[in-house]
């Protein structure tokens, strides 16, 4: 229990045991009360020590022998200012001689209210004795009443159950054993006061004990070991990594403020790292981390609260650090220079192994090579790779070496490692370097085509047996061309024949430079040369045919149009297949000898160097004319092209081609597929007339019926719940018009029935439904939907409407008048079902046998009509 004296500065009593431990805490005083901004802190008792946040704790084990120890607190700050305080420990004991005093005198000395929170705190791991008095709770009520004083709360009724408890009739609280405030930072009590006959004078009264913390917790690590890497080479106060630890004492408190410290390392010297005591950051002291000489550093760290003086409690762990690898060592060759050896005409050959050296990272960036040829293999004849698993440079042979050219080649080979080079190459370069001599092995070889490709030049139709320098091989040895023998080996057109000595050709066929498949007047053929020991080479022989004046100029398009509407004349445009030298200018001019009459119809006037332009004299006569053109090159050779000429009535020349043809004096020539359209036009007239009079004649003897395919419009077949026949029936008494594929077509009355301008819908029982689209109101269409077959107009439709009239109006008016009925004369259900909607409303009436029947026929739309439709309406009405 700590007591403040009135006056700061002067005394603070403390009640301790009698025997004090050494190390222990035994209460705390308020400096900032008595100074301020003291920074200096002296006990005159060495057996005691006081910390900057007023804690005093023993240095050596005391024994009180009497009630009271003084001992004073020196406190001293920059400006040699000074305060002194008084520190008395009392004997515990003495408080017992105080309550029991307290409690005979307590009526006559109570002058002031009690009944009040009052701070209440206790020392955690107290040693006793227990029961340890804590603070005594009273209620001024007691001057009139007898009281009885209760708590409740934890640590009375809750867990920790019995740590407390009140004396009834005196109030004092005590506490019966010791408390650890990690695990109860403090308590809140609820004391009573009631009499004996359970009055209750006073409100609950709420009290706090709090337990005052000590230093019982050792600050632990985070980590049992800490495993850092830094890279070699780092610069002073790189950070290494961070370390932590924790204290379960009270925060904000000396109890609970670290030191981290480094207290050992492994090897020992040089010292390279250093720890901040506060965060517990590990930093470089040194630059010369060099993994090379060691690559592990361990360190034994430390951790002590009281924010590290001698006494506090402390903790220690290990950290290893790790020196990561740079690229702070070139890699060098072993030997300098390499010698080594490789016969001719060798390729894709391992020759040599060179190797290196290298201090970093086995199997790392740092550590693996790169080797590259600097000099000498300016003819790709090599290269260097790099063996992943030895670090080697294989040298290897890409391009066949030639012993007759060069029998020695010195390589320049360098050496650098896959990741950069870490420090600043100013003394010398980041790049080992060695020489690879390589002798070339001189071989036996066979013939050598070179160069592979050779040409030689021969006039086109050169007489058969001309004989021309050939394909010539040579030993590379010798230099020479003894010995070895030529044999065609590819000839497409079997044109020449290749002498086996010499190599020289000789024309089998006659050459032309014209030929298909001769591009550039070149013809190729290929040669194998071989000596005596069947070793041989391949060549080409380009045989350049040299041109000869052998084809005349001729017109590729022998036919040309002439639309009469809108040209003249046609264009003519002559090709030679010879050279320049002996193709154009052309001269053109028509040939007169084969037909006198061209002269005098036909003219022919030279456009360009190979046009000219065709055109007729007088007004010919549309047809196809033959027309001779004689075409000069340059050198005087000719040729004749027989070009036919189409005289056409047409705009455009494709027009031309459904055209008529004539013959070019004027008379007409029919050809089959116009004589077959004329006949298929005569039989479509004889059906079209035969149909028509085999409609009219038979109303009277057979009754006329729809066709089965009119279904297949663009109405769908209805439900039928009834049979039903070939009669028509329509609500509003129009007549049905249907055009069969026959082409026989009949129109009838149209009446709107009410509905004027409306669609008008027809039940057909064996084909289905057919769409209408009757007359309109004054300004429209009328439009009839055809037969699968197509529609045709007729001209005589005003017959056939009265006839087809005449026909179907009885038969109608008996179908009307049976419609309302069955077989036994009862009204029965319309048998005919309304058709599926598929696309636009019908604005017509039903087509039921109930629905609403008129007499008139409901012309009057007609008479609004537009004057080209008026002329139809009135074709078709009843006279």
């Amino acid at each position: 229990i700590l007591t403040l004296a009135c006056d700061a500065c002067k005394k603070f009593t403390l009640h301790v045991p009698s025997k004090l431990d050494a190390e222990k805490f035994i209460g705390r005083v308020n400096l900032k009360e008595c100074f301020r901004s003291a920074n200096l802190i002296h006990s005159s008792d060495p057996d005691f020590r006081v910390l900057e946040d007023g804690s005093v704790y023993t240095t050596n084990a005391v024994h009180l022998s009497s009630e009271k120890r003084n001992f004073t607190i020196v406190l001293s700050n920059a400006e040699n200012q000074e305060k002194k305080m008084v520190v008395v420990l009392e004997h515990q004991t003495k408080i017992e001689a105080l309550k029991k005093r307290h409690s005979k005198e307590k009526i006559l000395r109570r002058a002031k209210r009690r009944w009040a929170p009052i701070p209440c705190s206790m020392q955690e791991n107290s040693l006793g004795p227990f029961p340890l008095f804590l603070q005594q709770v009273q209620s001024d009520t007691a001057q009139n009443y007898n009281v009885y004083y209760s708590i409740r709360g934890p640590g009375v009724d809750r867990e920790p159950i019995n740590l407390f408890y009140v004396e009834r009739d005196t109030g004092n609280l005590y506490c019966t054993r010791p408390v650890d405030r990690e695990q109860y930072e403090s308590f809140e009590l609820i004391a009573f006061a009631t009499t004996p006959d359970g009055y209750t004078p006073e409100l609950p009264l709420t009290i706090v004990i709090k337990i005052e913390d000590e230093n019982d917790n050792y600050p632990i690590f985070t980590e049992t070991a800490y495993v850092f890497t830094v890279a070699e080479n780092s610069r002073i106060g790189s950070t290494v990594g961070q370390v932590c630890a924790t204290d379960k004492d009270e925060p904000d408190t000396m109890h609970t403020r670290l030191k981290y410290s480094i207290i050992g390392q492994i090897p020992a010297s040089p010292t390279l790292f250093s720890m901040d005591p506060k965060t517990g950051v590990i930093t470089t002291l040194s630059s010369q981390l060099d993994r090379e000489l060691i690559d592990r550093y361990q360190l034994k760290i430390k951790v002590q609260d009281m924010d590290g003086q001698y006494f506090g409690l402390q903790t220690t762990s290990t950290c290893i650090i790790n020196i990561g690898d740079v690229n702070d060592n070139l890699p060098t060759f072993t030997h300098t220079p390499y010698v080594t050896s490789v016969e001719e005409n060798t390729v894709d050959v391992e020759i040599f192994r060179v190797t290196v050296e290298d201090k970093d990272l086995i199997n790392s960036p740092n550590w693996r090579a790169n080797y590259t040829i600097l000099k000498g293999n300016e003819n790709g004849n090599f290269k260097i790779v790099t063996d992943s698993k030895t670090n080697e440079g294989i040298l290897c042979v890409v391009k066949p070496l030639n012993y007759e050219e060069k029998q020695k080649v010195v390589l320049q080979i360098g050496v650098v490692n896959e990741a950069p080079y870490s420090r600043e190459a100013t003394l010398r370069s980041t790049m080992s370097t060695a020489t690879i001599t390589v002798n070339v092995k001189n071989q036996d070889e066979g013939p050598e085509c070179s160069p592979p490709t050779q040409t030689v030049r021969i006039k086109e139709n050169a007489p058969v047996g001309t004989k021309s320098g050939g394909y010539k091989a040579y030993d590379p040895e010798s230099r020479t061309s003894n010995g070895i023998r030529y044999k065609k080996l590819s000839d497409p057109k079997g044109w020449v024949n290749v002498d086996e000595n010499s190599g020289s050709i000789t024309v089998f066929r006659s050459l032309d430079r014209e030929a298909e498949d001769i591009r550039n007047g070149i013809y190729n053929i290929t040669v194998v040369a071989s000596d005596t020991d069947r070793r041989s080479c391949t060549g080409t022989l380009g045989i350049i045919l040299e041109d000869v004046n052998d084809n005349g100029p001729s017109i590729p398009k022998q036919t040309v149009i002439i639309c009469k509407a809108t040209m003249s004349s046609a264009e003519i445009v002559a090709v030679d297949p010879d050279e320049p030298i002996n193709g154009p200018p052309f001269a053109f001019r028509l040939d007169s000898d084969s037909d006198s009459n061209v002269q005098r119809v036909w003219e022919l006037k030279k456009i360009n160097d190979t046009a000219a332009r065709l055109s007729y004299r007088n007004d010919l006569p549309f047809g196809s004319y033959k027309v001779p053109i004689r075409v000069t090159d340059r050198q005087g050779q000719s040729k004749v092209t027989l070009v036919n000429v189409c005289l056409c009535d047409c705009i455009t020349e494709n027009d031309c081609t459904t055209r008529t043809p004539r013959i070019g004096n004027g008379d007409v020539k029919l050809g089959k597929w116009a004589i077959l359209a004329i006949l298929l036009g005569i039989a479509l007239l004889f059906c079209v007339l035969f149909t028509l009079v085999c409609g009219a004649s038979g109303t009277d003897k057979k009754q006329k019926v729809f066709p089965d395919d009119v279904a297949q419009q663009n109405l769908i077949v209805s439900n039928t719940e009834a049979p039903g026949d070939d009669k028509v029936y329509a609500t509003n008494g129009f007549t049905s018009q249907v055009v069969s594929s026959s082409a026989q077509a009949v129109c009838g009355t149209m009446g709107s029935g009410g509905k004027t301008g409306g669609q008008e819908t027809i039940e057909m029982v064996k084909g289905g439904h057919q769409t209408l689209e009757s007359c309109q109101a004054a300004g429209h269409h009328h439009t009839l939907e055809s037969c699968k077959g197509g529609h045709v107009e007729v001209d005589n439709c005003r017959y056939t409407c009265s006839e087809w009239h005449s026909f179907t109006e009885p038969r109608l008016g008996e179908k009307v008048q049976l419609c309302n009925q069955n077989v036994d004369g009862n009204p029965v259900q319309d048998y005919v079902l309304t058709y599926n909607y598929e696309g636009r409303g019908s604005v017509a009436g039903s087509v039921g046998c109930c629905s609403e029947r008129q007499d008139d026929d409901g012309l009057e739309f007609l008479d609004h009509l537009e004057p080209k439709f008026r002329t139809l309406a009135e074709t078709c009405v009843k006279r």
